[in-house]
């Protein structure tokens, strides 16, 4: 038993009867135990103006726009993805008690720091100038409601 109450899924991964990879119940191999992979893949961040945010993260930041759903007269739903990201964000009306602007942190990363400022600043984005620092280059940039966001380069490992 793992702490919680939780059992250790212990069927090996070459079981002919598992799937190699089933994107629901992808495991990992540590110890000799398979656990299960828990993947951050939604973000919910609070604005104030649906359609602008949905604007900006779309035309300006270069999200993907994968959802648009008006569930009730309450709920609006509309989900955006970085792209080459496995994880996305969750905007719109009735899905988070947040206050609209309130989200800081959220990071991506790039391979190219300068090419995603150009990218950035090109399509609008008010972006900050690149920051050295020991663990990656950085640029800043807040939606309009003033979610902040960090974009970082790793640095080369050694």
């Amino acid at each position: 038993m793992l702490s919680g109450g939780s059992r250790a899924v212990t069927q090996p991964l070459a079981d002919e009867n598992w799937p190699e990879f089933d994107i629901a119940w992808s495991h990992r191999q540590r110890e000799g135990v398979v656990t299960m992979d828990f993947k951050l893949e939604l973000v919910a961040v609070p604005v104030s103006d649906v359609d602008k945010a949905k604007a900006f993260y779309v035309e300006r930041a270069g999200f993907n726009a994968d959802h648009d759903h008006v569930v009730s007269d309450e709920i609006r739903f509309v989900q955006l993805t970085p792209p080459g990201s496995a994880c996305s964000i969750a905007i719109g009306t009735g899905i988070s008690r947040m206050r609209p602007g309130s989200v800081e942190g959220l990071q991506v990363v790039v391979s190219d720091i300068e090419a995603a400022r150009e990218e950035l600043a090109g399509r609008g984005v008010e972006v900050s100038e690149v920051q050295d620092f020991p663990w990656g280059r950085f640029v800043y940039f807040s939606d309009p409601d003033g979610n902040s966001w960090a974009v970082q380069q790793i640095p080369p490992r050694p």
